[in-house]
């Protein structure tokens, strides 16, 4: 990772560094800049999700993008995957998405997409952060002539419903399913609620009012409290719960259960396999699987390749061994078949097919993967060393690792998006585990902790 780009883009408070209107203006100059080479104007795509600070950013952005002499195209707020699916569709240059995805309303984020609507390269990256850290962009611009263009579009929200539509097989309809959705305040807001009613399904849909500041806020994939309830209040088949840029979900069981990232991908495969459309028969996941999605992937005969933290390292993996599906425990989830990045609604789409396709219950589909009892912690840090190179670190680390032998295992690693350690520890019982974990946070936390 560089100096300004994390795991997923540039991300930070809003107004402070780097996450400033100064900032944004001038990585619409770099992205105008790199990606408008070949075509002489870049034609740039930007959207956002719903917080306060998003309109204050992308107006930023679009300055420097105009300066440059590029066109900016306005498509409001989306999912992520949504501009994803539109840069390419638009025959743009790349594409910006205004969003920090889980993070808390004051947090934004700064995500860049190529005119295929992959995420960046590290190359790409570097190459656009140098220019940002060299602060020579602004000689880089053109006379007044060359000032570029602003257009606002509309409708896209639609395209972007009958994409996702059309990735469920015509006869696949989801008429008598009780399905409710958390849309987290976040961007998913009016397409998820659309597209599942459009399907056939009963639909409730929790937390679709935005105001800017109550993004993510006790809603969203990572606080799923009240749709539980609401799920076993209502005798809903499932609740579906995205993030705030709608590139993830995590689900609940009919029984109020969390269905995690790594049981969705077990689901999923397992129907692949049974269509013949697990290509290679394999699939991709992170460091941050469970002890239990290696075991269930081995009983269905399933390859199986561990990538780094990160949805651009698990697309690398897929792209390299032909993989068609892969992502992470957190529920970022990636159909190569369909889709070009991690889409929170389609694998939604893909879940709930499957419900329909093994006409089973998710409770039953949930328990094809045992889950090994986890406990993760984070440790807000004032600097990030390598983590090897702090002793008492490493000792903890060692000493958790030979208490647990092959019961259980360690992982310690940077958040690349927040100033955190997350210490992550997997066991025999939940009891064991919390108490291994607490004893390495308590050690990161005295030698790094702020």
């Amino acid at each position: 990772m560089g100096k300004l780009f994390g795991t997923d883009g540039i991300r930070g408070v809003a107004n402070e560094y780097p996450m400033t209107a100064e900032m944004a203006l001038n990585v619409g100059r770099a992205v105008a800049f790199v990606f408008g080479k070949e075509r002489g104007r870049a034609k740039v795509v930007i959207g956002k999700d719903t917080r306060i600070s998003g309109n204050m950013l992308e107006y930023a952005m679009v300055s420097g993008i105009c300066s440059m002499g590029g066109s900016a195209y306005l498509i409001g707020t989306l999912p992520t995957p949504g501009i994803a699916f539109m840069i390419s569709l638009m025959d743009a240059d790349a594409g910006v998405v205004i969003s920090a995805s889980h993070n808390p309303f004051y947090d934004n984020g700064i995500k860049i997409f190529k005119s295929d609507g992959y995420k960046l390269s590290d190359e790409k990256e570097a190459e656009i952060e140098q220019l940002l850290l060299d602060d020579t962009l602004a000689s880089k611009c053109g006379s007044v002539r060359e000032t570029g263009n602003i257009y606002r579009t509309e409708n896209f929200g639609n395209r972007y419903v009958g994409f996702l539509k059309r990735s469920i097989p015509k006869e696949c309809r989801f008429n008598g399913m009780k399905i409710i959705l958390d849309c987290s305040n976040g961007a998913t807001y009016r397409v998820a609620p659309d597209v599942f009613t459009d399907l056939g399904a009963d639909v409730e849909a929790l937390f679709v009012s935005p105001d800017g500041k109550n993004i993510n806020e006790n809603c969203g994939s990572q606080h799923t409290e009240i749709l539980r309830k609401r799920v076993i209040e209502t005798g809903a088949d499932a609740g579906l719960a995205f993030d705030g840029d709608g590139d993830r979900l995590i689900a609940v069981d009919e029984k109020g259960g969390t269905i995690t990232g790594d049981q969705i991908l077990i689901i999923c495969a397992s129907v692949l396999k049974k269509k013949e459309l697990l290509k290679n028969n394999t699939v991709v996941s992170t460091v941050m699987s469970n002890l239990g999605f290696k075991l269930a992937l081995k009983d269905m005969g399933i390859k199986h390749i561990e990538a780094d933290v990160g949805d651009r390292y698990v697309m690398e993996e897929m792209l390299a061994s032909g993989s068609v599906v892969g992502g992470e425990d957190s529920g970022h989830v990636i159909f190569l078949d369909h889709h070009t990045t991690g889409d929170g609604i389609l694998t939604a789409l893909k879940l709930v097919e499957a419900m329909k396709t093994e006409a089973k219950p998710l409770s039953e589909l949930g328990r094809m993967m045992a889950v090994f009892p986890q406990e993760l912690m984070n440790v807000e840090v004032r600097e990030k060393p390598d983590i090897l190179t702090v002793p008492e670190i490493r000792d903890a680390i060692e000493g958790v690792e030979k208490h647990l032998g092959e019961k259980g295992r360690v992982l310690v690693r940077y958040s690349g998006t927040q100033p955190l350690c997350r210490v992550m520890v997997e066991g025999p019982t939940a009891e064991e585990t919390r108490q291994c974990c607490q004893q390495i946070t308590d050690v990161v936390r005295n030698a790094l902790g702020v």
